[in-house]
Parts: structure tokens; sequence; C-alpha cells
């Protein structure tokens, strides 16, 4: 028998990342999971990874910190700057995070070389999204090419993929997909101010997109809120 593949998966703790690692785990690797903690007013998320990692059977679960609260510049980093509850409007929206999928992919590379894994799962999605820059098809194609450049396992001819499973489906059919593969969202954390205890607020976009997917999928909402 020959050993498993490993992948290197990021994980939240939300509804996207789990199912990402699902899906991973379906595909028959053995997934390495990463949470990073980025000074994210919303650290409920990263409880959730650890019920998330381990219901779904990670090989490994590691948590990464990151100061990118002290540059500020996101409603998800500086408490001086309020969560939008109205919508996100036209444009990029202020819960966009400066550089962070970036940061996190840069982070999963690094433990994929050492590990010896060749795959990175990330839970981007560029359908029912808030308008990030880099949950976008062409920056997950750019952070594998700069992956097979700037790795000694790219240039020795290991080449590294980046997956990116959910990145043209809705949010419903994201839901479904989970669902079929065993995921508990009960124990996840999608909301931008969920409190200490991971009940959502109900009103921020990322509950909006979330309620809406599972009303759309036609699957009872698990999520608690406030």
């Amino acid at each position: 028998m020959t050993d498993p593949k490993r992948a290197v998966v990021l994980l939240s703790g939300g509804l996207d990342s789990a199912t990402c690692l699902a899906i991973a785990r379906d595909m028959g690797f053995e997934c390495y999971a990463l949470s990073v903690a980025y000074g994210q007013r919303h650290a409920a998320e990263l409880t959730a990874s650890r019920r998330v990692a381990e219901s779904l059977g990670a090989a490994e679960h590691r948590l990464a910190r990151v100061g990118l609260g002290q540059f500020g510049g996101s409603a998800l980093t500086d408490p001086a700057i309020p969560v939008p509850v109205e919508g996100t409007g036209e444009g990029i929206p202020v819960t966009y995070v400066p550089a962070r999928n970036t940061v996190m992919l840069s982070l999963a590379l690094a433990w994929a070389e050492v590990l010896g894994a060749r795959d990175i799962f990330v839970g981007v999605n560029a359908v029912d999204y808030s308008g990030y820059p880099d949950c976008r098809p062409e920056f997950i194609r750019a952070f594998e090419t700069l992956a097979n450049l700037a790795t000694k396992a790219g240039v020795e001819g290991n080449r590294i993929t980046v997956h990116a499973p959910l990145i043209e489906l809705s949010k419903a059919d994201i839901i479904r997909r989970g669902t079929a593969l065993g995921v508990d969202y009960a124990q996840t954390v999608s909301c931008y101010q969920a409190d200490e205890s991971g009940r959502a607020c109900g009103v921020c976009d990322a509950c909006r997109l979330r309620r809406a997917g599972f009303e759309a999928a036609g699957i009872p909402d698990p999520t608690p809120y406030q």
C-alpha cells in the first residue's frame, strides 16, 4: 500500500472552509488543517476550527498567528470600523482584510513544503461572495504560479497545486455538497461579529449569505443566532 497524498487545507472554522476540508478528504488526501489567528474580531471561528478539524478527521490541526490587526484597514480587524449590516453596496467592502488570503496561502505553502505535500486547498468562492479581490480565480492561478517559482519543491519539479473547489459554486451548492459529505454545519461559525459562544448576529453580510444559502438549498439552518 502507498502512503496517502498529503494536503494542507486552510480552515477558518466557517461553512466554506469546512466544506473544503470535507472535499479534500473525500478526494483521498490526508489532510493537515491550518487555521490563522490574524487579529480578527470574530475569534469564535477559531474555536469552531478545532471542532471541525476533529470531526472531519484532519491528521493534524495547527494554529498560526499573524498580526494583520496591527495594520487595521478592515472592519474585521479594527474595532473602530463598524461591520456593515445593510449590505455591502458597490465596490470592495470594508470587511476586506488587506492581503489576508495572500498571507494565509503563503503560510499553507510553507507548511506544505515541510510536509512534502503538493496540494493546498482553500475555500474561496467567487459567486456568493463579498467582492473580495483575493477570492477570484485569477488570484488563485497567480498564487499557484508564485508557489512553483518561489519554493524548493517547485524548482525541483515537485509541482504544487492550489485547489479552490468551491470557487464557482453558489452558497446553496456548497451546502448541498458539504451535507452529502457529512459536514455538521452546526459546528461552524461564519458571522463577522459572532459572540464568544459562537452565536451569529444574523445581520452582517456573512450571515445573510449563509442564511440565504440554506434557504436555497432547502436545508434547515442550524446556526445559533443572538
